[in-house]
C-alpha cells in the first residue's frame, strides 16, 4: 500500500509498505480521508513528538474510513462499516486512569498511520475509541472528532462559564475551534491572531473582538482594553505553543482569572513568570493535554447533532502523493486551515 513515512525533521516520504495484518481484536480500515492538523505540522517541523511518534514511523492521526477486515474476537464491528478510529486509548488500570485522568495514562497507547491507504487499529482503540459513523455524517466530519475532543476537554478543565470573556491566542484550527465552542456555550470570545486571513477566519468562527498582533500594538494591553474596566479577561486559552504567547496569556488574565496553556512548546522551553502578579492576583494556571474517551464521545455527539460544522474547517483537498507539498505550504502560514488528504487518489 501507499503510505507516508516520517523519517525526521521536514522529511516525509511517500512509500510502498506492506498492508498491516490484523490480529486478535484488531481492525484494518481502508482510509477514506485523513486531515492535516497543527500537531502533525509540529511533528513535521521538529521531526518527532515526545509522546506520540518516534521516526521512522507511519504518519498522521486524524482519519475516518471503512472497515476492510476484522480480526478474531472483534465485537460490534464488521467489514464494510463506516468508522472513525481515534489516535489513542488508555489502559483503564493505572493510577491516572483510576483518577479519571485517562489522557495521562501511564500506558497511553498511540496509533499513527492515517496518511496511508490502510491503517491497523489496535485492540484497545477498537474497544474504547472507535465509533461507527451514522448515516448523514461525512467522513470529513467524523475525522474532526479527535481535535474537537481535545478542545472540549480543554474548556471543561478550564471551568468556563456563560458570559465569560475568553481570549484565545492563535488562529489555527485548534484556536478557531476554541472560539467556536466558547461562543456556542455563551461566552464572549476575543481572538488574538497574527495574519490578515486569520482575522476574517476568527470572526467567521465566533470571535466578537479580534486583536491582530503587530509591532505597533501592545497585544496584552489591546486585549485588556476590550474588557470591563480594562481588568483583563476571565479566561485565556493559549493555542500556539510559544513561550511569548504563554507570557502574554498570563498578563491578559484578570485578577482571579484562569489561563489554560494549551499549546505545547518545544521540549526544554522555559518561560519567565511574574510571581508577584501570579500570587497577589490569584491567577490559576492550567495546562490540558489530549482527550479522554468521555470527551471523544461528547465531541462525536456534537458533530452528529450538527452543533459543530467540522467541514467549515476543511479548506482544501489533495491526494496522498502531495502530502509533503501540503505540509511545506502550511509552514508558509497560508490561509488554509485543514486539508483533506485522500489516500485513494
Amino acid at each position: 500500500m501507499t503510505a507516508a513515512v516520517l523519517y525526521g525533521k521536514e522529511d516525509v516520504k511517500i512509500e510502498q509498505v506492506p498492508i498491516p495484518r490484523v490480529g486478535e481484536g484488531e481492525v484494518l480500515i481502508k482510509v477514506q480521508v485523513a486531515l492535516t492538523c497543527g500537531t502533525d505540522l509540529k511533528v513535521y517541523q521538529r521531526g518527532y513528538h515526545a509522546r506520540m511518534i518516534v521516526p521512522p514511523a507511519l504518519f498522521g492521526h486524524e482519519l475516518a474510513g471503512v472497515i476492510e477486515e476484522v480480526g478474531p474476537g472483534v465485537k460490534g464491528f464488521r467489514k464494510g462499516m463506516r468508522v472513525v478510529a481515534l489516535n489513542s486509548a488508555p489502559c483503564q488500570a493505572c493510577f491516572y486512569c483510576s483518577k479519571h485522568q485517562e489522557n495521562l495514562c501511564e500506558d497511553l497507547l498511540f496509533n499513527n498511520g492515517a496518511y496511508a491507504e490502510y491503517i491497523k487499529v489496535p485492540k484497545r482503540i477498537v474497544e474504547l475509541n472507535m465509533l461507527a459513523i451514522p448515516q448523514g455524517m461525512s467522513f470529513e466530519s467524523a475525522a474532526m472528532t479527535e481535535p474537537l475532543a481535545c478542545v472540549l476537554r480543554g474548556l471543561q478543565e478550564t471551568g468556563v462559564e456563560i458570559g465569560d470573556n475568553v481570549a484565545v491566542i492563535g488562529g489555527g484550527p485548534i484556536g478557531l475551534m476554541f472560539l467556536q465552542v466558547a461562543k456556542a456555550i455563551g461566552c464572549n470570545p476575543i481572538a488574538v491572531v497574527k495574519r490578515d486571513e486569520q482575522v476574517s477566519a476568527a470572526r467567521k468562527f465566533g470571535a466578537e473582538q479580534v486583536v491582530q498582533i503587530n509591532d505597533r500594538v501592545d497585544t496584552v494591553e489591546a486585549v485588556r482594553a476590550l474588557t470591563p474596566g480594562g481588568r483583563g479577561v476571565d479566561v485565556v486559552i493559549e493555542a500556539v505553543g510559544r513561550p511569548q504567547a504563554w507570557q502574554w496569556a498570563i498578563d491578559m488574565a484578570r485578577k482571579g482569572g484562569t489561563v489554560n496553556l494549551f499549546g505545547g512548546c518545544p521540549s526544554g522551553t522555559k518561560v519567565e513568570i511574574d510571581t508577584n502578579r501570579l500570587h497577589y492576583s490569584e491567577i490559576t494556571l492550567k495546562a490540558t493535554f489530549h482527550h479522554t474517551p468521555d470527551t471523544v464521545r461528547r465531541a462525536f455527539k456534537l458533530i452528529a447533532e450538527k452543533k459543530v460544522q467540522p467541514t467549515d474547517y476543511i479548506t482544501g483537498e489533495a491526494p496522498l502523493s502531495k502530502l509533503q507539498d501540503i505540509l511545506r505550504h502550511m509552514l508558509n502560514r497560508t490561509g488554509d486551515i485543514k486539508t483533506a488528504i485522500i489516500p485513494g487518489h
